[in-house]
């Protein structure tokens, strides 16, 4: 992508543009601001804004939109996983896992279920749960090969669970 940060480009696709995945942190950040905004100003999906106001770090305006988003629609799937992200940013990282752990047993044997993992190994791994991290993560690029996904998403699910053991190696 043209105008990303020096040093980004391989990171993975983050599902917006101007949004990448940090590989140490495995954090969405801002990688092309311009690209974000052109982004946002196209799009009429408040849940475009909501993502990019967690990436940012604003959990408080992004938990105002996604109330009032999921007034209209409670049953959207990216709205669901929203709510627990916004716990995240929030440092209520018990909460957004429980969240995380409910999508689960109802996403689970579902083309979702990935995704799920993958929220949820990112949630641990910012947490410092590690173990856990690798499991989630492990489990998530399994499926995601299995349901031939996304070369992006597999990318993704590959690129987080290497960092997540690099990191569990150096522990022990």
């Amino acid at each position: 992508m043209q105008g990303d940060v020096a040093g980004t480009s391989d990171w993975p696709e983050a599902g917006f543009p101007g949004i990448r995945v940090n590989p140490e942190s495995l954090l969405p950040e801002i990688v092309n601001e311009d690209a974000c905004r052109e982004a946002l100003a196209a799009s009429t999906d408040p849940s475009d804004q909501i993502f990019v106001l967690i990436v940012e770090g604003h959990a408080a305006e992004a938990a105002e939109l996604l109330a009032e988003a999921r007034f209209k629609d409670p049953e959207s799937f990216r709205l669901r996983t929203f709510e627990a992200e916004v716990l995240r940013v929030s440092h209520r990282t018990d909460r957004a896992l429980e969240l995380f752990r409910q999508l689960l047993a109802e996403f689970q044997g579902t083309d979702r279920e990935a995704l799920v993992l993958q929220y949820m190994g990112k949630t641990q791994y910012a947490a410092g749960q590690t173990s856990a991290a690798v499991e989630a993560f492990a489990r998530a690029l399994d499926l995601r090969v299995a349901q031939s996904a996304d070369a992006a998403q597999i990318y993704s699910s590959t690129v987080a669970l290497q960092r997540a053991r690099d990191v569990l190696d150096l522990a022990c």
